[in-house]
């Protein structure tokens, strides 16, 4: 265990869920997951905080879940991922002349270029959240990605800054504060989901994450190892949940359960003779839906979501077969069956889902392994990435703390056992996987009547 390292939190507001992630890199470099806490969230719509006192609320749970997972935790700073519509992002230039020309480019002068973007003219109401060095040139060489150790008159950088609506900042900052922690930094949400799911050759390859969450598709776009756009599409899987309740016309539980349990991004995937029994309301007579009309409707809106982003490729010239790498699914919404297949239709590109595991150490709950944690777990590694480059004061004295066994995958343990007692064993298994089938047939049956499947008679 590495207790030299600080421990990270990650906190992810977002519109359906706000997750809370404390995480420590062991000494291979991989996150060790401490303490993990989510719930439910009501005062983000899009992606924006819009009722903060509900939004503390959902904070503060997720916080005290985080706790009783690890009750050695101590939080009191985090890292925040930001998203909604009013995101934009400009592409700058600055160069600086250097003073000491003798001497090698530092940290320090490539520090000073940054911050001096920040003086960049952005429209009134808005607020620079991030400014990212795309290459730099050193005199007339192009195309550096890191040009600490060059010697040369004149070093200069292209940009890609990150503008956000102060309204919408100041109101994530404080529900922050009020829910009694501090912001360490904002980041913007694709930023995080890559740095999760991405692995360094899916940066060189080039590669276009895309993570579809409740209230916001996020996207960034990556070319020989450069970030070439980020963009905040304004539908998620909430829309989707919407169009099933209006388009069926049945409850927003019922709805979200639908897609869940029956949905597929695939109209022609979905089984014709397939229907759900929605129980009616209030003695009202039950409803058959159609999996296939269900399967439209997922449809309909997961296209123009792909439409979005294979529209922002073309703007950055990336469209056709550039990106080896192809299309990485991350987010909630990503578990949708048959997304891959419609993904790569309408792009063009490959795709595939990205899980969070990339940077994790083994042997972890398989809970946290899910896209929709790829925000969370990204944004304790941008804070990694702050400290390990010295941008930001980080405590020196680091607590003792151990991953907690509820956060442990459990191990099974095979034992040898003598003949007589393995059909009795074998017995019991099937009693006790019976009784949890049970369990679940009665939950199902109460909800939903699962498939009614009736042969197409051929007339």
């Amino acid at each position: 265990m590495n207790h030299e390292q600080p421990i990270i939190v990650g906190l992810d507001i977002g519109t359906t869920k706000i997750a809370a992630i404390a995480g420590r890199k062991n000494e291979y470099g991989k996150l060790e997951i401490l303490g993990f806490g989510r719930a439910n969230s009501n005062g983000v719509k899009h992606g924006q905080v819009l009722n903060i006192d509900e939004t503390i609320k959902a904070i503060r749970m997720a916080l005290d879940n985080c706790y009783a997972s690890n009750p050695n935790l101590g939080i009191s700073e985090v890292y925040v991922g930001i998203a909604g519509h009013h995101i934009k992002s400009l592409q700058t230039r600055g160069d600086i002349v250097r003073q000491q020309t003798d001497d090698e480019i530092t940290q320090r002068e490539i520090d000073q270029l940054i911050a001096d973007q920040y003086k960049t003219y952005i429209p009134a109401g808005d607020q620079i959240i991030d400014v990212i060095p795309q290459e730099f040139t050193v005199d007339n060489f192009q195309n550096i990605v890191s040009p600490i150790g060059y010697g040369g008159v004149k070093v200069g950088a292209n940009f890609h800054i990150i503008t956000g609506d102060k309204n919408a900042i100041r109101n994530i900052n404080r529900a922050v504060e009020k829910s009694g922690l501090q912001t360490k930094d904002l980041v913007l949400q694709p930023l995080a989901s890559a740095a999760a799911v991405m692995a360094q050759e899916d940066l060189e390859a080039g590669v276009a994450i895309v993570d579809i969450g409740g209230g916001t598709t996020d996207l960034a776009v990556f070319y020989e190892g450069i970030l070439k756009h980020t963009a905040v599409i304004p539908f998620g899987g909430e829309n989707i949940t919407n169009d099933i309740k209006t388009g069926l016309g049945v409850l927003k539980t019922q709805a979200e359960q639908m897609k869940v349990q029956f949905g597929s991004a695939l109209a022609n995937e979905a089984k014709s003779n397939a229907f759900i029994t929605i129980p009616g309301l209030r003695g009202m007579p039950a409803k058959e839906i159609s999996v296939k009309n269900l399967a439209n409707i997922i449809q309909a809106r997961m296209n123009e979501i792909m439409d979005f982003v294979t529209y922002h490729l073309k703007q950055v010239g990336l469209d056709n077969k550039m990106l080896n790498g192809g299309i990485v699914l991350t987010g909630g919404g990503s578990q949708l069956k048959h997304l891959i297949q419609l993904t790569e239709y309408i792009t063009g590109l490959n795709a595939r889902i990205g899980y969070p595991t990339e940077h994790l150490t083994a042997g972890h709950i398989e809970e946290l392994a899910k896209p929709t944690y790829s925000t969370c777990i990204g944004l304790i590694l941008k804070g990694y990435s702050d400290y390990e480059h010295n941008r930001k004061q980080f405590e020196q004295t680091h607590v003792k703390v151990d991953v907690p066994e509820a956060l442990k995958k459990a191990e099974v343990v095979v034992e040898a056992m003598p003949i007589e007692t393995e059909e009795i064993v074998a017995e019991e298994k099937m009693k006790n996987r019976k009784s949890i089938k049970d369990f679940w047939g009665k939950f199902k049956d109460g909800i939903i009547d699962l498939f009614k499947e009736e042969e197409d008679h051929a007339l």
